[in-house]
């Protein structure tokens, strides 16, 4: 770590009948942990609880004691504003204000209903211990419902803090300080200039902007033809070589999910504008197929022999991408409603960043049957998502438009998302369930894939020749 102040501060938390003094280390916007386990009988395997687990369900005392760490967090991932810590901290002052005073008022509520059980017993009057008892119990439910109000607030909140990062993860503000990985392949040589997809497609007749902007508005788009076939033989290509080759099951789910889904995978309440929602139904149209797999196993625990579940599922995708006014407005980048082929890991939390590692390879492999040149990018501390630990972005060469572009992100969300939906494990019959961790990509976004088989595969004469991985599903 490099050399600058630290703040330490100490919070003792009970984890599994377990007690742990938690030192928890910033430093340059770096958290570290050490714990001091102080009990008789300590877990079989010494573990301690992941430092995201305590991150997520802050303590209040820590709250109350080191804002100033948590704000040097926010402020690594380029997010000081997200989280309004100031107020976070202020309502839980009020709440233990609040629940000091309700305790007095219960102690001496019991006081009181302790002599009037003595003075009944001896035949004097009550009544007006009767009326103070009464008066109480007003009192203390006001502070009931002051306190639920705060409660949620702070639930509110406290959602919206986002995950720590792994120490791998550069420390960046923007995808321009994200770092190269690896790369694979060459870029294709033209004698000509090569078209961008969109042009090819519409020259073709199997890309139609105009007429999906008047059905549906702008972002919208059709397929014909040759572009609606092969963006099928895609998606079938995609699920057998994950469901035969990687070992995933195959899930077919809805594409509408309740707000409960939502909250479990990271995207409500703080991103809640940003997606497509049913207000009179109570659902919202997924944005990816993660929703859905994921919460497959919401409040449910697995057994630990069961593990890793990998699974896979195609889907249509719903964005509003309110943030990219002006950005890609042409072709199929950034559009409202897309396919894709989503892959979800649920594994052992030691295992988690290796399987991080076998998931990204499984996405590569798609660009590598279809021989495309692409480049794997490590995500910096401002571009990963709140949600994700650590993320890959797989990036795809388009010759057409002269650039790189995303294809797949691939996260590891450590007990993130498993502690929002209460997802576990138990490692051993008999011992108390424990949150595992998740991991999701893009196996591959069937689109961008279709759109870079055009142009890397055009002709001069604007005919596209279809990759040998695909032919078989296109006869």
């Amino acid at each position: 770590m490099p050399s600058s102040p630290s703040r330490y501060r100490s919070f003792f938390i009970i984890d599994n009948l377990v007690i742990y003094i938690i030192r928890v280390t910033f430093q340059s916007g770096q958290v570290a942990q050490s714990v001091e386990q102080r009990t008789e009988n300590p877990r079989v395997d010494g573990s301690i609880p992941p430092l995201t687990r305590f991150f997520y369900m802050i303590d209040p005392k820590f709250i109350k004691e080191d804002i100033e760490g948590l704000k040097l967090l926010l402020k690594k991932r380029n997010m000081e504003t997200a989280v309004d810590l100031d107020r976070l901290k202020a309502i839980d002052e009020e709440r233990r204000t609040l629940l000091q005073k309700s305790d007095e008022l219960r102690e001496k509520r019991n006081r009181l209903s302790k002599e009037i059980g003595q003075s009944k017993s001896k035949g004097l009057d009550a009544n007006e211990l009767m009326k103070q008892v009464q008066g109480l119990s007003e009192e203390i439910k006001q502070y009931s419902e002051k306190l639920a109000s705060l409660e949620q607030e702070y639930t509110d909140l406290h959602l919206s803090v986002p995950n720590i990062l792994h120490e791998s993860v550069p420390e960046g503000t923007d995808e321009k300080d994200n770092r190269i990985v690896r790369t694979w392949g060459e870029k294709p040589h033209f004698s000509f200039k090569p078209k961008p997809h969109y042009d090819l497609g519409v020259d073709r007749g199997i890309l139609d902007f105009e007429r999906g902007v008047k059905i549906a508005g702008a972002r919208f788009y059709l397929y014909r033809g040759l572009a609606a076939r092969l963006e099928r033989a895609i998606i079938n290509f995609m699920l057998d070589l994950h469901t035969r080759e990687h070992g995933y099951t195959e899930i077919f789910g809805p594409f509408m999910v309740n707000d409960e889904s939502m909250t479990g995978t990271g995207q409500y309440p703080k991103f809640r504008d940003e997606y497509y929602r049913i207000e009179r139904d109570g659902l919202s149209l997924i944005p990816t197929a993660e929703v859905t797999l994921t919460n497959i196993y919401r409040d449910e625990i697995l057994e630990s022999s069961s593990l890793p579940v990998r699974v896979t599922m195609q889907s249509a995708c719903f964005r509003r991408e309110a943030g990219a006014a002006g950005k890609d407005t042409r072709g199929l980048v950034r559009v409202h409603q897309f396919q894709k082929v989503e892959l979800v890991k649920f594994v052992r939390p030691e295992t988690s960043f290796d399987e991080l590692e076998k998931l990204t390879g499984d996405a590569e492999e798609v660009l590598k049957r279809l021989n495309l040149h692409y480049r794997v990018v490590l995500l910096c501390s401002g571009d990963t998502s709140a949600s994700s630990s650590k993320t890959y972005d797989i990036e795809v060469w388009m010759p057409g438009m002269d650039r790189y572009l995303e294809i797949s992100s691939c996260s590891n969300f450590m007990d993130y998302q498993a502690r929002r939906a209460k997802i576990r494990y138990r490692k051993e019959q008999g011992r108390k369930p424990e949150y595992l961790h998740t991991l999701n990509g893009s196996g591959l976004a069937a689109g961008r894939t279709l759109a870079a088989v055009m142009e890397n595969y055009q002709t001069e004469k604007g005919d596209i020749i279809i990759p040998e991985a695909l032919k078989r599903y296109l006869e």
